[in-house]
């Protein structure tokens, strides 16, 4: 919701600014088609690799409160319209199972908007659960579904420490 590049970008800037988060690269910005809820705007997405000491756990709430920080509240909708949504997609080759965090991400493997930006940082890295690699799950997507567009907007470089 709003100006989502903007949103991502400030999302990006407070997880650079973390003491306990290192923003090592960050991937382009993509238009993306909504899943599951589709009757709303498009998405921005993008992905950014981090180094951190904190557990998958810890992580987890420190992104919360930056989404809530940037302006995210809580929608009736699942997979509605938000101001800025941060997942921890994998966790090195962790493989993690709570009630409240699953790592990998559960649907990763099927979304285009969370593969085809992944596939910029990391092709080559293997899935731990599937075993194979970001670029072969991006590929075996169904190609008529689930348009990501790269946008041709500046990444912001800047903030890379």
């Amino acid at each position: 919701m709003g100006n989502k590049v903007e949103n991502c970008r400030k999302g990006i800037t407070a997880v650079a600014d973390h003491q306990e988060m290192t923003l090592i690269s960050m991937a382009h910005f993509y238009k993306t088609a909504p899943m599951d809820y589709t009757d709303q705007d498009w998405f921005v997405n993008t992905a950014i690799e981090i180094t951190t000491g904190l557990s998958p756990q810890l992580l987890l709430k420190e992104l919360q409160q930056i989404q809530t920080g940037v302006g995210r509240t809580k929608s009736a909708i699942r997979f509605g319209p938000r101001i800025l949504d941060l997942d921890i997609i994998f966790y090195s080759d962790e493989v993690i199972e709570t009630k409240g965090l699953t790592i990998p991400h559960p649907r990763m493997h099927q979304r285009r908007f969370v593969l085809r930006p992944l596939c910029d940082l990391a092709p080559d890295w293997v899935h731990p659960i599937f075993k194979q690699n970001l670029t072969v799950l991006l590929h075996n997507l169904d190609s008529d579904e689930q348009s990501a567009e790269k946008l041709n907007i500046e990444r912001n470089d800047t903030v890379l420490n």
